[in-house]
């Protein structure tokens, strides 16, 4: 049924559409599922040229033999099991901010890692540390803090005691990644102010630069001013006020 698991018929349907020179796109038309859903099968099942149908249901059949068997794996313990927490009020509260991270951009894992960071009292884990808790692979943990590293929110610390790297989200970091997206609008406005020139302000190509450019200057100058602002009022502020 559209929708749900593809059938037997479903996969030598993809094969004999396959054979003939169809398209994805075409085969999930007249299957009625989404592209994403033909192209992950044939990918998984030795590609366009070797996509079998029986050797591809056997797989799927396989796989859900294995998920079925296996246990339900426990939501990450992001906070250590603080005393006076209800751990599934907290765990929900690690998806909605995953969930949000997700939004602005991020990749998943990327956002899970800074879940992980901003929700645990410490501030400050290492790579180890990050992998027990999410439960996935180690190089799946180094591709996400080298993504919030070039963001420019987290930063990395040697661990003398332990001779390993720690990563740290510090109290100021949303100002810099403030500034962060202030320096990339900024470089956004020089770009569209060349383009601008080049194009002539006064053809249709040209003031259409010319309003992108002056849109992200305001923008940039506007974060900046936001962010000196709010370091001034919450460095001046007592710490109990913060």
């Amino acid at each position: 049924m559209p929708g749900g698991r593809l059938t037997h018929e479903d996969r030598r349907y993809i094969a004999a559409g396959l054979t003939e020179g169809l398209t994805y796109t075409e085969i999930a038309r007249r299957l009625h599922r989404p592209i994403s859903t033909i192209t992950r099968e044939v990918t998984r099942n030795g590609g366009a040229d070797g996509y079998q149908a029986a050797r591809a249901h056997q797989a799927a059949e396989d796989r859900a033999r294995r998920r079925r068997r296996a246990p339900a794996p426990a939501p990450p313990a992001v906070t250590g099991g603080v005393p006076g927490r209800d751990p599934r009020a907290v765990h929900a509260l690690e998806e909605r901010f995953t969930a949000a991270m997700i939004a602005t951009g991020l990749p998943r894992m990327t956002a899970r890692v800074l879940t992980c960071l901003c929700t645990t009292d410490s501030g400050s884990l290492t790579a180890t540390e990050l992998v027990q808790r999410l439960q996935v692979s180690p190089a799946s943990v180094s591709k996400a803090v080298g993504d919030l590293e070039r963001h420019e929110l987290i930063r990395r610390e040697r661990d003398p005691r332990r001779r390993r790297d720690r990563y740290v989200i510090d109290p100021d970091v949303w100002y810099r990644a403030w500034l962060v997206s202030a320096r990339q609008n900024a470089t956004m406005a020089g770009l569209a102010r060349d383009g601008a020139e080049i194009l002539d302000s006064g053809t249709p190509a040209g003031a259409r630069l010319r309003d992108m450019g002056r849109f992200f200057e305001y923008v940039s100058r506007n974060l900046v001013e936001a962010a000196e602002q709010w370091r001034r009022d919450f460095m001046s502020s007592p710490a109990t006020d913060r």
